[in-house]
């Protein structure tokens, strides 16, 4: 997971945490939507961050990869849109 990745993920659950105390949702049904807008804070942030830059976000890096030895730099895309190595 990039930083990127990682700051989004952590501004879905900001969002949401923030919508929820202004909602105060009641049940399981109120607080799925208040994730799911959450969750679209983050994605509109995503989609901004990817027409600016013209590269994808998420990414095939993974805590998984790095335990096995892999170099994560090794797992992200080159200019080309292939692997690098």
């Amino acid at each position: 997971m990039t930083n990127t990745e990682l700051v989004l993920n952590m501004l879905a659950e900001v969002a949401a945490t923030d919508i929820s105390i202004v909602r105060q949702p009641q049940g399981f049904s109120e607080s799925r939507d208040v994730a799911h807008e959450g969750a679209t804070v983050a994605k509109v942030a995503r989609e901004q961050i990817e027409k600016s830059t013209g590269r994808a976000v998420v990414s095939p890096m993974n805590a998984k990869n790095r335990v096995r030895g892999k170099d994560p730099i090794d797992l992200l895309p080159s200019s080309e849109g292939e692997n690098e190595k």
